[in-house]
């Protein structure tokens, strides 16, 4: 059990990684964006004032503006991080806990709360994977592209498919392991605090 729980501690952590690197891109990306527009803008009102009209228009010309297509590049980016990042936020008990009244239950009734809601949240997961998929097979059959960049919206799909699908796996995973803690298993996953 501990090898199947190395591994998917490893698969979850690498796909984290990759969306780590796909936020840190889509963060550069924006800033570079949100610079050219303001230069852009500069330039024009240079060329409006005529203020250095030679080098605004050459600097122009040569594309200083907003990177093209930047809303759908975050739009796609965003839902795949969202996904990569599950599977790790599922693992590590990453997930935010509010315990009001659940602090002040005794801890056997807080381990029944805590597997009801891991499986739940494992039918949710679930769920979503198998919409998610299907919308992928939607827009792999249509050839739908984005407007601006003509990036096929599959794209996205598959991408973001990937995440949710180790996510699912991962939450079922996390549910079968608080059963088996309800049953005198020893706790492989992070423990909720509770107070007796």
């Amino acid at each position: 059990m501990k090898r199947i729980h190395s591994l998917l501690q490893f698969c979850a952590k690498a796909m984290a990684v990759i969306g780590g690197v796909v936020l840190v891109a889509l963060i550069v990306m924006t800033c570079l964006s949100i610079l050219g527009r303001a230069a852009n803008t500069m330039l024009h009102g240079w060329l409006n004032s005529g203020v250095g009209v030679d080098g605004a228009q050459w600097l122009i010309d040569s594309g200083i503006g907003a990177i093209r297509g930047d809303f759908e590049l975050v739009e796609a980016g965003m839902a795949f991080c969202i996904f990569a990042f599950l599977p790790w936020c599922q693992i590590s008990g990453g997930h935010a806990v509010v315990e009001i009244v659940t602090n002040r239950l005794p801890i056997p009734a807080n381990r029944v709360l805590v597997f009801l809601s891991e499986a739940l949240f494992a039918t949710v997961l679930v769920v979503i994977t198998v919409q998610l998929e299907l919308g992928f097979e939607r827009k792999l059959r249509s050839g739908q592209t984005t407007q601006l960049l003509q990036m096929p919206i599959w794209w996205a799909y598959g991408a973001s498919l990937v995440g949710a699908a180790l996510a699912a796996v991962m939450s079922i995973y996390v549910a079968v392991l608080r059963l088996l803690e309800l049953f005198g298993a020893a706790p492989l996953l992070p423990q909720v605090e509770t107070q007796t």
